[in-house]
């Protein structure tokens, strides 16, 4: 078996369990957290799994909009990671080289993995992708071996460009912006009683240097405590 290095960080969400669980108890490798903040990120409350959801772009956003929707999917995880295994194995047949960050190999990752109630259709796979980014010939590799992972794992697995997705979809994703609102809502209630217990214990601690240790403590963004204090 081949012996794989993986970098600090994928280990520290291995052991998070990213990647693991369905429905509401599924964890995303990837989240907005672990992106620029700059980037077009958005977490948008699944009323079909009722959980937070992690879309990277505005396009991805889109998407999940049309599978939230639609009665047919039972269960929709983003940012599914794919068994390193497999894909470093792809990547050596077919000659393609494996994504990888400063030498270390990097966990590809399939935009949804969508469950249904079909029969005919029970489970399939969704990457995003704009069609500019389709002349890229380094993404086309990478969607390779996406491709022959799925094909593998017997999987149907389908590519997914903002061509495809409803002109009326797009016109109307501004009406749903009112759920971010609820879910922040929702975060501000789960985190009081941390806040609260926090500043029992510390009460001579300023709010500032208060904010910055929570952010520490719980891997946030710098600032997004004190924002939400």
């Amino acid at each position: 078996m081949t012996i794989i290095n993986f970098d600090s960080r994928s280990s520290k969400w291995i052991k998070q369990g990213r990647g693991q669980g369905t429905g509401k108890d599924y964890q995303p490798w990837l989240t907005v957290r672990d992106l620029p903040s700059s980037g077009r990120s958005h977490r948008v409350w699944g009323f079909q799994t009722q959980r937070t959801h992690h879309l990277l772009s505005d396009l991805e956003l889109k998407a999940f909009f049309l599978f939230d929707w639609n009665p047919v999917v039972t269960d929709l995880r983003e940012q599914y990671p794919l068994a390193l295994d497999d894909t470093l194995e792809i990547a050596k047949k077919s000659c393609i080289r494996h994504p990888e960050f400063r030498g270390q190999v990097q966990v590809m990752t399939t935009d949804f993995l969508v469950d249904t109630n079909r029969a005919e259709l029970p489970k399939f796979a969704i990457q995003v992708k704009t069609s500019s980014d389709l002349f890229n010939p380094r993404v086309i590799e990478k969607l390779e071996i996406e491709r022959q992972y799925w094909k593998k794992h017997k999987v149907p697995w389908y590519l997914l460009t903002e061509k495809q997705i409803p002109k009326s979809v797009t016109e109307n994703i501004s009406w749903l912006y009112p759920s971010q609102l609820m879910l922040e809502i929702e975060d501000l209630l789960e985190m009081a009683p941390l806040y609260m217990n926090f500043f029992h214990k510390n009460p001579a601690v300023k709010i500032s240097q208060a904010a910055m240790m929570l952010d520490q403590a719980y891997s946030l963004e710098n600032g997004e405590s004190l924002q939400k204090i």
